[in-house]
């Protein structure tokens, strides 16, 4: 009987409890990491963009992009639009040109932040193309040549302001990349060669991706273009050369357009093209205002005296005909100084040898020296041919 009794009381019982502590411990743990102050955070996100840039060293070639997912978008976008240069001329030569002139950008304070990289491109893709960005917009209202100019869907502001920061940080970029290029004094230097290279690629690469973006804001704002210089077409000036003009306008702003003074690019773009249009319409106006004085008088501005004393009405025009013939065979700047030193044409004042230097941009002996070369062929013109008799 007493044995019975206490061999259940010997029994001990399954140890199963001590198991609660660890766990405990571990959800203990987990939350003590998910809260951590600001700047165990910073340590913590240093040490991984710290750990990511140099894994991505350790492959042998320089990373441009911080963040792993951009700079695997990066590298394949390099490969497909870069090509390695095979020859060591071109190298030379890619390498010389890069590193003597400065890519042009407008700069931005943020863009030497560490930070701008993973806010400006969130999605971790060099250029957004999907279906959304690929798709067109119809137009049929414009003729289909003009229709075609304007399928790109215009941009909302957050997406005009993100296009312009990301076209100018990667030419911030590409002129960064400008201070690894090394002119190696031997060309053989392998190790040189190849660091060259890929720097040179990057940078076509950069260069490609910021045309992408430019391009996307010049289509999306072609229907401003056309709404401005179809104002100024009139029978001396075609619609199509005021639209080329107009086109080159356009692509001049977006590369001066500064995003961070807070305003629209429709505003600015408006007054470079309709100032640009404008003044093309007044210089073709000028233009044809030389042409035609030009025509009816292109001879000597002799008086009325003279000509009845001298010389038939017919030995005048001879003389006239001749003359403008002669001009015809002059260069242009020739013909223009030979006409304003001598009151031809529209020129009804001698100007003077300093004025035609301002007005063509060079030296005032530069100009005597084109007229005496200009007065040289006329006078070799007039014995070659000359005028033949006509009576008084």
């Amino acid at each position: 009987m007493v044995k019975l009794l206490s061999k259940p009381v010997s029994k001990k019982a399954p140890k199963k409890a001590p198991k609660k502590p660890t766990a405990v411990k571990a959800e203990s743990k987990t939350l003590k990491s998910d809260v951590l102050s600001p700047k165990e955070k910073k340590t913590k996100s240093s040490a991984e963009h710290a750990s990511r840039k140099t894994t991505k060293r350790s492959s042998g070639l320089p990373a441009t992009f911080s963040v792993r997912g951009l700079e695997d978008s990066f590298v394949h976008y390099c490969q497909l639009v870069a090509p390695e240069i095979k020859s060591a001329e071109d190298l030379a030569t890619s390498v010389k040109n890069f590193s003597g002139h400065e890519i042009d950008f407008m700069g931005n304070a943020d863009f030497s932040q560490d930070s701008i990289e993973s806010s400006l491109f969130s999605d971790n893709r060099l250029l957004p193309i999907s279906s959304e960005e690929l798709q067109r917009v119809k137009t049929p209202d414009l003729p289909a040549h003009l229709a075609r100019l304007c399928e790109t869907k215009l941009l909302t502001p957050a997406e005009e302001v993100e296009t312009f920061r990301r076209m100018n940080f990667l030419r911030y970029k590409a002129n960064e990349l400008r201070s690894e290029l090394k002119e190696s004094e031997q060309p053989e230097n392998a190790k040189h060669q190849a660091s060259n290279s890929w720097t040179v690629r990057r940078i076509e690469a950069l260069l490609k991706a910021s045309d992408w973006y430019r391009d996307r804001l010049v289509k999306s704002n072609m229907r401003l273009v056309i709404s401005i210089v179809k104002k100024f077409v009139n029978g001396h000036n075609g619609f199509d050369d005021l639209l080329s003009d107009g086109i080159i306008a356009l692509m001049r702003a977006v590369d001066k357009f500064d995003v961070g003074l807070g305003y629209r690019f429709s505003t600015y773009a408006t007054q470079v093209v309709r100032r640009n249009s404008y003044r093309r319409v007044m210089e073709k106006q000028k233009e044809r205002q030389r042409v035609t004085l030009s025509v009816h008088d292109p001879g000597i501005d002799i008086s009325d005296e003279y000509r009845s004393a001298g010389m038939s009405e017919a030995r005048w025009e001879a003389l006239r005909g001749r003359l403008s013939t002669m001009l015809d065979k002059l260069d242009r700047r020739e013909k223009l100084i030979i006409r304003a030193r001598f009151s031809l044409g529209g020129h009804r004042n001698v100007q003077t040898l300093q004025k035609l230097a301002d007005r063509l941009g060079v030296s005032k002996e530069r100009i005597r020296q084109l007229e005496k070369r200009a007065l040289d062929k006329l006078r070799d013109m007039a014995d070659l041919s000359p005028i033949p008799e006509v009576e008084v």
